[in-house]
């Protein structure tokens, strides 16, 4: 990953909100193309210009053709509010982040999800390292974004927050929601994993997450809970994994308290 700041120049008359506007438009159409990660990009206003600070997964990752259609048409609009083409200037590597998956091809997909990472939750079978989401868009000639994705992920990453805190009120709410494999969003989960299998036309194992469970004894020895088949491994795969069901395309964890 890699620190960046966008500079937007101010080349027309314009007004703060319809530059703000522009700006914002723009940055959520990288956010929803995974061009661009976090949640949160500051920007600031100087005499001329507008600056921007973001999180790249790749150098090139605001290259005109891993712009979505919505990408390009806020890249358009900039011009129309008085603003210049973003100029990026790259500050150097995150060195906070993942490193992104070097896979020309990745044989399979994990969709992987956890608070703490800002990156995507599309990673490498193989490296188990994060895959930038419009690295399927290149492969398919695809431009369609990934905005129910993105939203996914927040809701996700929501949830365990809240139930990572010892003292949260909804606790145990957030877990039911994260390891239950029928929950709303393990639902969804599993659906977006399947469309992107579609679109790249390789496996996506969706990752189920498991915090605790009612009887660690029986803990290694469940199965799967889509297809009732074995699952467990003789190896963590990844060093993470203790399941994987190649049928459901579904993977996991021992839980954590029993480990």
């Amino acid at each position: 990953m890699y620190v960046g700041e966008l500079q937007f120049r101010i080349v027309a008359n314009t007004s703060l909100t319809d530059a703000e506007a522009a700006i914002r438009d723009y940055l959520e159409a990288l956010i929803f193309q995974g061009q661009i990660l976090g949640r949160e990009f500051p920007t600031a206003q100087a005499a001329d210009h507008f600056i921007s600070r973001v999180v790249l997964p790749e150098k090139d990752a605001l290259a005109p053709a891993n712009h979505s259609a919505a990408g390009l048409q806020a890249f358009e609009a900039l011009g129309r509010a008085g603003l210049s083409y973003p100029k990026l200037q790259i500050l150097g590597p995150d060195l906070m982040s993942n490193h992104t998956d070097p896979c020309p091809s990745p044989p399979a997909f994990i969709l992987y999800c956890r608070f703490s990472q800002m990156n995507s939750v599309l990673y490498c079978a193989e490296h188990f390292a994060p895959v930038p989401l419009y690295r399927l868009c290149r492969s398919t000639a695809g431009n369609n974004d990934f905005e129910s994705l993105i939203r996914w992920q927040l809701q996700f990453q929501a949830l365990d927050e809240i139930q990572m805190q010892q003292d949260s009120l909804l606790q145990r709410q957030a877990e039911r929601a994260l390891q239950q494999p029928h929950s709303k969003l393990n639902r969804q989960g599993r659906q977006l994993a399947r469309q992107l299998s579609r679109q790249s036309g390789k496996p996506v194992y969706f990752a189920l997450y498991r915090g605790s469970s009612p009887d660690c004894q029986a803990e290694e020895h469940r199965h799967c809970p889509y297809c009732n088949g074995d699952w467990r491994l003789s190896a963590p795969w990844h060093d993470l994994f203790d399941f994987r069901c190649d049928r459901c395309q579904v993977v996991s964890n021992i839980a954590w308290q029993c480990q």
